[in-house]
This record gives C-alpha cells, structure tokens and sequence, in this order.
C-alpha cells in the first residue's frame, strides 16, 4: 500500500514573487516613470554641473583704467594687498587675481581714456571704472557700483590714503592706527557653510521622500483599484491567496522606490564631490545611508495603506478621496519633519515616517548620537508591523466588495 504526500498548491509560497516582477516590469516599461526618473535625475546633474562649472566664475568682476595709476590700484585690490597706488608692476593688462578675503577676482581691461573707460562700463564690457588719480579717485557705474568691487578698490586707496597722510605728519601707519583695529575671533568657522548644506540637504530629503511616496503610492493604489475595477482580482484570488497578491504589490514598489532613491542619493554624494563642501562628505554620506533604511521601512508601511486605499475604492475617481488621509499624512511628515527646531525635532525623529526626513537632518546637523537613528529604525519597524497586519486585513476584507466605496470602519467590520 502506498501513500501519496499531499503537495501545496503551486505558486502558493511563491505567488508574491510572481506579483512582484510582475509589478517592477510593467513600472519599468511605464514611459511616465521612465520620463521622471530621468528628468529627476537630470536635474540633480545639472545643477551640481552648473555649481563646479560656475563656482569659481560667480566673483569674477571686470575694473575698465585708463591710467597706469588705476591699472596698479585694481591690481592691488585683486591681490589682496594694501599697496599705494604706484605700489605694484605698470601694465598689468588683463591679469586676475583672487581678492583677499572674499571669492570675487578683478580683472583690468586698459582702455585709451576716461571716455572709453564709461563707454565700457555703458555697453556691459565692464563692471566699473576707475577714474581720477592719487587722492581723487572714482568709481564709476552703471546703475550702481558693485559693492564688493567698491569694498576691495576702496580699501587699496584708503590703506594708499593713510600711508601718505602718516608721512605728511611724519609718523608711521603703525603709530597712526594704533588701537584703531577691532580683532574677530569665531567660534564656529565653518558654521555658516554647514548650515548651507544642511539647509540644501534636508530639504533634498523632503523632496525626495515626498515624491517617491506619492507617485509609488498611488501607483498601487492605481493599480489595486484597476484590477478590482476590471474583476481580474477575482480570477487572481482564485489562483492565489490574497495576502501574497498584496505582498507582491508592496515588494515591488518598493524594490523600485528604493532603487530610485539609491539612483538619486548616489548622484547627490557624488556630485557633493565636485563642491566646496566635499569636506561634509562623510556626515551627509552617514545621514543618506540612514535615510534609505528608514525610507525602506517607512514606504512598506505606506505601501500597504496605499494598497487599502485602492481596496476600499470601487472606480479610479474613489482613490482620491480614500487616499487623501494618507496625503495628508505624508505632507505633515515631510514639512514638519524639516522645519521642526530644538526639542521638537528630537521628538520628530523618533516619530515612525517623520523620522524618515528628520533623523537624517539632525544627523547632517551633528545632533544625533550614533546609537539614536538604530532606536528611530526600530520603533518605526514595529509601527510598520503593527500596520502591515491591520492593512492586510482591511485589504482582504474590502478587495472583494464591489457594492460601493468603503471607509475604514465598514472594512473591518466585514467578515471573510
């Protein structure tokens, strides 16, 4: 006598599988998704493009002379030094030089004379003038004088001014201006660029969160709603459980909503490279490796109240409506995530999806202990349990019901 092992239905363990490479091939030959992808990412490039390409050439100023004496005072003021008028080499021509203390450089352009010199400013040659001679200098404009042209110009001429005034009274500059200096001492010299980066970095995140959330989460709700629409889910709850149908719509958004992010995140660190703040790499690199764990486990969650909210619609126009709490969820994250401040942001980066934005911003901000985005990660692993197996219920209890749009009450109170 012989006995047979009953076999489990096949695809049963392995349907999720199926729905989901299902769901990455039919997004990834979606010409829509394609189109923004590239387009997101073309705008990352080009704007860390335009930075390398134009960083150095934003302070570049053009000074028109029409004289020796104002070729060598322009000359000094690119070089940073406080060199009187005759201080420095005759015909200097167009050369440049980086003004001390600040990231403008100044170019001469010699011209025949002082009418030439407004001609050029006039036409857009130049960026200003200098006119006159020793004692009786001026800058001429257009529509105003740069200010950091009339900084660095005016400081030559006054430092010119002194040493000539100190020998007409027969003293040195060093007697003359003695005690007229105030010294300047930082605290946190790097404080300003850093709050630069983590202004630009956290709102990266923002947006980044924010787009990968609602166009992969009404993409399953879309789809959700779509077979429910058509019946097809009938022939699929016949071939497979419901749970694994739901597993796989979730599985491949968010293998791709992840990749998309590896794409986008990738792209910012490397372009950071390229800046004047490729000394933060490290911090925004740890801060972006954060994000994408908390960005995975967060959108699971998401993805199954996504995947509800196409469950408990019976037309594509009910999505909105049944999808709008889920919005509102993800702008309050986001928004408040950023501009949360102080004890608030601490707060914010413990709680389940904001943490996904301000966790990372408070690590850019070096105000997070290593050991506190483990604690944000777990406590938004159990949240996002806890909702996997409330919206998995929901799911199978409203896919079925083709009467009319569901709330969330009438859902749990049906029966299988």
């Amino acid at each position: 006598m012989t006995t047979t092992t009953p076999t489990r239905p096949p695809a049963t363990d392995s349907a999720w599988r199926i729905v989901a490479g299902r769901e990455i091939m039919v997004k990834l030959r979606d010409r829509n998704f394609i189109i923004s992808t590239l387009t997101t990412i073309a705008i990352f490039v080009v704007a860390f493009g335009l930075s390398f390409l134009l960083g150095g050439r934003d302070g570049e100023k053009t000074v028109a002379v029409a004289s020796n004496d104002a070729a060598a005072i322009v000359q000094a003021a690119g070089a940073g030094s406080a060199a009187n008028g005759g201080g420095a080499d005759e015909g200097a021509g167009s050369d440049s030089q980086p003004v001390a203390g600040s990231t403008i450089e100044l170019s001469v352009v010699e011209v025949a004379d002082p009418d030439a010199a407004e001609r050029a400013v006039r036409e857009g040659d130049a960026d200003a003038a200098l006119l006159g001679e020793t004692g009786a200098w001026t800058l001429v404009g257009s529509d105003g004088v740069d200010s950091d042209i009339a900084a660095a110009v005016g400081s030559v001429v006054a430092a010119d001014a002194l040493e000539r005034n100190a020998a007409t009274a027969d003293v040195s500059v060093e007697e003359l201006t003695a005690g007229s200096v105030v010294q300047e001492r930082l605290l946190d010299p790097d404080g300003a660029a850093n709050e630069g980066v983590q202004l630009i970095a956290g709102f990266v995140f923002v947006f980044l969160f924010y787009m990968a959330a609602i166009l992969f989460g009404y993409a399953i709700a879309n789809s959700v709603v779509e077979e429910k629409q058509s019946r097809i889910v009938e022939i699929l709850a016949a071939a497979i459980p419901l749970r694994q149908l739901l597993v796989g719509k979730v599985v491949g958004a968010t293998v791709l909503a992840l990749g998309q992010m590896a794409i986008f995140v990738a792209i910012g660190l490397i372009g950071l490279t390229f800046t004047e703040y490729s000394a933060l790499l490290p911090s925004v690199a740890g801060a972006a490796g954060w994000y994408l764990v908390l960005f995975v486990i967060g959108f699971v969650a998401l993805a199954c109240l996504f995947a509800v909210a196409g469950a408990l619609a019976t037309r594509a126009e009910d999505v909105q409506s049944t999808s709008s709490p889920l919005l509102t969820l993800i702008m309050i994250a986001s928004f408040a995530g950023l501009f949360l401040q102080g004890t608030w942001q601490v707060i914010g980066s413990y709680v389940p999806i904001m943490s996904t934005v301000t966790m990372p911003i408070r690590l850019v901000e070096g105000t997070a202990e290593w050991w506190e985005p483990v604690i944000a990660a777990v406590i938004t692993l159990v949240v996002a349990g806890a909702v996997m197996v409330v919206a998995e219920r929901v799911y199978r209890r409203s896919i079925m019901q083709t009467g009319g749009k569901l709330t969330y009450r009438q859902a749990l109170s049906l029966t299988e």
